[in-house]
């Protein structure tokens, strides 16, 4: 299991238990993909990468095609708990600027507000 997704309000909160590798990615879409289809009323989501200790481009991709997955259903998605090796990929390649980052899910879901 790559995901533990839950609501919380009308907000879909997705804790990430693993690293986001190209060995993960291929899970981690397919669990999103099957909870975001049982859960159609849910259009605003957090990322919760606080047991993410580790991010590779293949990772950093994948969060970027679920983001434009989660904007063309006409939501947002926000990101939380980013731990120190994932923060550096996210300034390498400057993906701090296309995701809202914070420090808590709590932060991120007030982001909603």
């Amino acid at each position: 299991m790559v995901v533990n997704c839950s609501k919380i309000g009308r907000v879909g909160v997705v804790q990430v238990s693993k690293s986001l590798t190209a060995a993960t990615v291929d899970s981690f879409r397919e669990q999103l993909s099957s909870w975001q289809d049982a859960e159609r009323d849910v259009k605003n989501y957090v990322i919760d990468l606080a047991q993410v200790d580790f991010m590779d481009s293949a990772g950093l991709g994948t969060l970027i095609a679920v983001l434009k997955r989660v904007s063309e259903r006409g939501g947002d998605m926000k990101i939380a708990n980013l731990r120190k090796k994932p923060r550096m990929v996210f300034e390498i390649t400057r993906a701090y600027k296309v995701f809202e980052i914070y420090d808590t899910v709590e932060d991120a879901l007030r982001g909603f507000d």
